[in-house]
């Protein structure tokens, strides 16, 4: 594997949660990970039929299970803590509902969840017949879920009182998505597009990556002026210009279905599922160049830097 630069919590649909170091949390389909914004805490989902919440203290970079609960949904894939650290929101794919659970001052599970509960469809014949909760994000002090069997981004106070969702176009399949100040920019995984939203405008709508096959987008994210998202099928990491999502680059990402990937100052992380592995790369003018450096990580899903 090399010298890894920085410490890493992978997760996946493995035997657990697996360190750069090499240590190993045994846990049921860890397939995504959040820190708290101040305690020494990590939350891992178990996406599962029945899914759970693990809540993991963090001791010298070894994780020891702390706390536990249902996230009271079907497959959960995405979780988020409050900058507060207050509270932590999950997202549960496969009924579509999303939750709301209150952490207490210790980082640990408090009082009984709000779950939030959602209908529709969208025109995809098979995976938009009914909700589907994707990811999880607090900003401007509410909860946005992104629905892909709806193609919304739902919105709600931290009360879990429900506010008017965002629309995207028909088919689009949300997945994961961003802020930059008012404006908001979403992968969407049906459609194999980037979309930028900014009050006053019509939109800005891209294909994710130049490639001709056929392409399921995963994960996005920001850094400065660029936006990153990763491109399953073409198996590729597209850098586009956030003002016009005009692109700058598109590189291998090292594998194969790059599901997920962490930008942790001049390094990136790409999670490639089927792969097995996590790759780094050294982001040269904010493009990825891989440095060599590969970790073994079956069905790898999330990465998370320490």
């Amino acid at each position: 594997m090399g010298d890894v630069k920085r410490h890493l919590y992978i997760g996946g649909y493995g035997p657990g949660v697996v360190t750069s170091s090499g240590e190993l949390a045994r846990l049921a389909a860890p397939s995504f990970l959040a820190r708290h914004p101040s305690l020494p805490m990590i939350y891992a989902v178990g996406e599962l039929a029945q899914g759970w919440i693990t809540a993991f203290s963090v001791r010298e970079g070894r994780l020891a299970p702390w706390d536990e609960r249902s996230s009271d949904g079907d497959s959960p894939c995405h979780l988020a803590v409050h900058p507060s650290g207050a509270f932590l929101a999950v997202a549960n794919y496969g009924d579509g509902t999303a939750g709301l659970h209150r952490l207490d001052a210790r980082g640990v599970f408090d009082g009984d969840p709000i779950v939030l509960r959602h209908q529709g469809s969208g025109p995809h014949p098979e995976r938009q017949q009914g909700p589907h909760a994707h990811q999880a994000v607090f900003h401007d002090d509410l909860l946005h879920v992104s629905d892909l069997g709806t193609d919304q981004i739902r919105r709600y106070t931290l009360e879990g009182e429900a506010l008017e969702p965002i629309a995207l176009p028909p088919g689009t399949g949300p997945r994961h998505f961003a802020f930059a100040g008012p404006v908001l920019y979403v992968a969407g995984e049906l459609d194999g597009t980037v979309t930028r939203l900014a009050p006053g405008d019509d939109g800005i709508r891209v294909r994710a990556s130049t490639a001709v096959t056929e392409n399921a987008p995963s994960h996005l994210e920001l850094a400065g002026d660029l936006v990153y998202v990763a491109n399953r099928g073409p198996d590729t990491i597209s850098v586009l210009r956030a003002d016009d999502l005009s692109q700058v680059a598109e590189v291998p990402s090292g594998g194969h279905w790059p599901r997920h990937f962490a930008i942790d100052g001049d390094r990136m992380y790409v999670a490639n599922q089927y792969a097995g592995n996590v790759v780094e790369f050294a982001l040269t003018d904010g493009v990825p160049e891989p440095t060599g450096e590969v970790i073994e990580v079956e069905s790898a899903s999330c990465v998370l830097p320490a």
